[in-house]
């Protein structure tokens, strides 16, 4: 069945930016001149994704008003003749069709995603995380679609990370199947030091069936009182096949500060206007610091 839904839980605090985000939505802090939603956004219908389920909370309201149409803005464009940043504009507002469902409480991953049963309906659907942003020539979430539809199971992004990183990750134990594809046996959430079944790390980003909803509806909360989405995968794992899934591209940790700032260098670098000016101020930086 094709994949057609996707679903970008965007309910979080964003804690670790503050102050920054103590009005402005994590998700609306700029990578270079476009929010990181926005990059998330162009990810989804370069894949072909026909609708996308947005998981909001409270103060959220800026991040449906970014991919709705403006028309004060667009009528002062228009009148200054600057045809170019209205079609900008006016694209941001036609790249997907963006349904809201707010999550009323903070719960867990696995609670945001259950919020889309209704909407989502009994169809297979794709699941982005607004921290992980991944430069791809085809598209991470495309890769993934490629793969589900050949193997006919659930499909989780991973990406090998360093053995001393592994304790900040949900961790896979699996079979090679394939080229970059594993078959999951097992997934640790954030094991200790040592004690990781391997250093292939999950990424946010799944495709899933629409049976992960019953599951989390039974999932136990943690400690929190959270809805982990890791429980709920494992769980499935044991009726469906799951794989894990070694994307070809670059991942930044947007929800991290120095992930952050690394993104918005590299996307910078490649800014027709800008990269040739950061690239010479870089060279002049790393001269300096000698």
């Amino acid at each position: 069945m094709k994949v057609k839904k996707a679903v970008i839980p965007a309910a979080g605090f964003g804690t670790r930016f503050l102050p920054a985000t103590k009005v402005v939505p994590k998700e609306l802090l700029p990578i270079v001149d476009k929010p990181t939603i926005q990059y998330i956004m162009e990810e989804v219908a370069a894949a072909g994704i026909e609708e996308v389920i947005l998981i909001t909370g409270r103060e959220k309201g800026s991040i449906e008003d970014h991919f709705d149409t403006s028309t004060e803005l667009e009528n002062h464009l228009k009148k200054k003749g600057k045809e170019d940043l209205l079609r900008m504009v006016r694209e941001i507002s036609e790249m997907v069709t963006l349904v809201s469902v707010r999550q009323k409480e903070p719960l867990g991953l696995g609670h945001a995603i259950l919020c889309a049963k209704r909407t989502v309906g009994e169809e297979p659907f794709a699941v982005l995380l607004g921290d992980d942003l991944i430069d791809a020539k085809i598209p991470c979430i495309k890769q993934m679609i490629d793969v589900y539809q050949e193997m006919d199971g659930a499909v989780i992004a991973i990406q090998k990370v360093p053995r001393s990183e592994t304790h900040l990750y949900g961790i896979i134990k699996g079979k090679r199947v394939k080229d970059r594809v594993y078959r999951i046996e097992e997934m640790v959430e954030k094991p200790k030091q040592g004690r990781a079944p391997s250093n292939l790390a999950i990424i946010g980003r799944y495709i899933l069936p629409p049976q992960i909803f019953g599951i989390l509806e039974k999932v136990s909360p943690d400690v929190k009182g959270e809805i982990q989405l890791t429980d709920g995968l494992r769980e499935l794992s044991q009726r469906f096949p799951v794989f894990g899934y070694e994307f070809i591209g670059d991942r930044y940790d947007a929800g991290d500060k120095l992930g952050y700032l690394q993104a918005n260098i590299s996307f910078g670098l490649k800014h027709p206007e800008l990269g040739p000016k950061l690239k010479h101020y870089l060279r002049e930086l790393s001269t300096k610091s000698k």
